[in-house]
């Protein structure tokens, strides 16, 4: 079975679309907020990642929303990944995400309404008739500004079956060209989703017509075998995001749905144009734009995914790989070799290395990150893998960050209380300050509160180590909390205190660029 797509052409019925919401969904996240350049650069990379739509944001939420949808709309003008903006039922809604939307080369309006009778009488306030005409309404709009629409049932799992097909009909009556059918509360069971899709295509006329997609949230640890079988019953879309992060729970992770797909081909014999090699560096990048980590132990993008500590797997791995590893650590991105970089190592060898690594940097950039290289391997053995990633996502990947921290000195000892000294860079200016503190780092965040005044609150601290070794560089974490905004900062270097006003000042900036959004008045720095 095939038919034509408005943004895709011909689809042939073993075909996945890959339908990236990192940018909207995921961002929803508290504390994974980011900023325009942060969304640029997440959009290239998922565009590299090989994503056939990408969910760009809720243009009507806010200027800042709308200024993102657009900006990503014009750099994929040309070509690229279908440009996707979120929309309510609502007309005002619609018609600002066909505004932030148009520039793009390809481009769709996602529109919803819930349809559970939960949802119906508690949210709405609307009768199931009232919910079908607006169902109708919204479609129609959307079509005025884009040929590729599509609509979603909120809290679809949930909703009445006759009801959902009716919702459906209509929706496609009007002219959408994908029908989504999301577990928006994390509710369903695999069996359950499987069920909705083949009633759907069973049941709704023109079902054959369109593209069915499935959306599904973690809140049950379920969203990725949600997702699977959805499509096994006839989905052809899959809605999901960078390390699995979105609202609560977080939603379906792409990588695993991806690698899934391609793992389990002999169940599941179904293509997508995903660059699988591309994953894990995608995962980084999304890691040190947001300063959240994936854990260890979480699939394919941990750094225990293709660890084997047990002495009988190890034993196996060393005969043959496959006896523990079903998928190679290559063909996701991960390298093999990590022992290699060291303070005689050249530009050329740790340009070489970058590229490995999944990095491409400008000679000036490349410049910065090479003498921080340098400084670190002259107090290293070795320098890691690890270490180099963290350099790189510390140093270089923030070049544009509004405050640098440029020198700090700490006094700290046995009866004395501690003191930093610090030096910053605000807006190219030099500022410096002065402070005691409980403790070395209490003493340096005190210093870096004289410069950047805040009234932000310390909600998390905390200090993991990179690699093994006595001489292991320290990523620290920071959360502040501002007037109910989250932010969360990262620093690394191989002194813990020196990380720790590192990530204070990633978080910083990060609140900075909150304020600027939501409060017009600049931050003048102490002098």
């Amino acid at each position: 079975m095939s038919f034509n797509h408005p943004s895709f052409g011909r689809i042939e019925d073993n075909r996945v679309i890959l339908f990236d919401t990192t940018l909207r969904d995921g961002e929803q996240s508290p504390g994974f907020s980011m900023n325009l350049e942060e969304k640029l650069r997440m959009a290239e990379a998922l565009a590299e990642l090989g994503v056939d739509v990408m969910e760009a944001g809720f243009p009507i939420a806010s200027p800042g929303d709308f200024e993102s949808v657009e900006s990503i709309a014009q750099k994929f003008a040309k070509a690229g990944p279908v440009v996707c903006g979120l929309a309510r039922s609502a007309p005002g809604d619609i018609i600002r995400a066909g505004e932030a939307i148009k520039a793009a080369a390809r481009k769709r309006i996602h529109t919803f309404i819930s349809t559970s009778p939960l949802h119906m009488r508690v949210k709405l306030r609307m009768t199931p008739e009232a919910v079908l005409e607006a169902v109708t309404a919204s479609v129609s709009l959307a079509r005025q500004h884009t040929d590729d629409v599509e609509w979603s049932a909120e809290d679809g799992s949930r909703t009445d079956p006759d009801f959902l097909c009716r919702c459906v009909e209509a929706a496609i009556k009007a002219g959408a060209t994908t029908i989504n059918i999301p577990d928006t509360v994390g509710y369903a069971l695999p069996e359950d989703m499987h069920r909705i899709f083949s009633m759907v295509r069973e049941r709704v006329p023109g079902a054959d017509q369109i593209i069915l997609s499935t959306h599904n949230h973690d809140d049950l640890g379920m969203a990725v075998a949600n997702t699977l079988a959805a499509i096994q019953a006839g989905a052809r879309q899959a809605e999901a995001t960078i390390n699995g992060i979105g609202e609560r729970a977080g939603n379906a992770a792409i990588e695993e749905v991806i690698m899934a797909l391609r793992t389990r081909h002999d169940a599941m014999p179904f293509v997508n144009n995903a660059v699988t090699a591309n994953i894990l560096k995608t995962s980084r990048l999304l890691a040190t734009i947001t300063s959240f980590d994936v854990q260890p132990n979480k699939a394919i993008v941990g750094r225990n995914a293709f660890a084997h500590e047990s002495g009988i797997h190890q034993d196996g791995v060393l005969k043959d790989k496959s006896t523990y590893e079903i998928m190679t650590p290559e063909s996701v991105g991960w390298t093999t070799n990590s022992l290699v970089m060291g303070k005689h190592s050249g530009r050329a060898a740790f340009r070489d290395k970058l590229a490995s690594l999944g990095y491409t940097l400008g000679d000036n950039q490349l410049n910065d990150a090479f003498r921080r290289f340098k400084d670190i391997a002259d107090r290293k053995k070795v320098v890691y893998d690890e270490d180099i990633v963290a350099l790189v996502d510390d140093e270089v990947m923030r070049t544009h960050d509004r405050v640098k921290l440029m020198a700090l000195t700490v006094a700290t000892g046995m009866g004395t209380r501690p003191t930093a000294s610090l030096m910053l860079e605000v807006d190219g200016e030099k500022c410096d300050a002065v402070a005691g503190g409980d403790g070395a780092v209490d003493a340096t965040f005190n210093a870096l509160q004289q410069v950047i005044p805040h009234r932000a609150q310390l909600k998390l601290y905390a200090v993991q180590s990179v690699t093994g070794g006595t001489d292991a560089q320290a990523r620290v974490t920071v959360r502040l909390e501002e007037d109910g905004k989250l932010v969360d900062g990262q620093g690394s270097d191989t002194d813990t205190i020196i990380a720790s006003a590192r990530a204070y000042v990633h978080a910083l900036n990060k609140l900075m660029a909150k304020r600027a959004r939501t409060a017009p008045p600049e931050i003048i720095p102490a002098k």
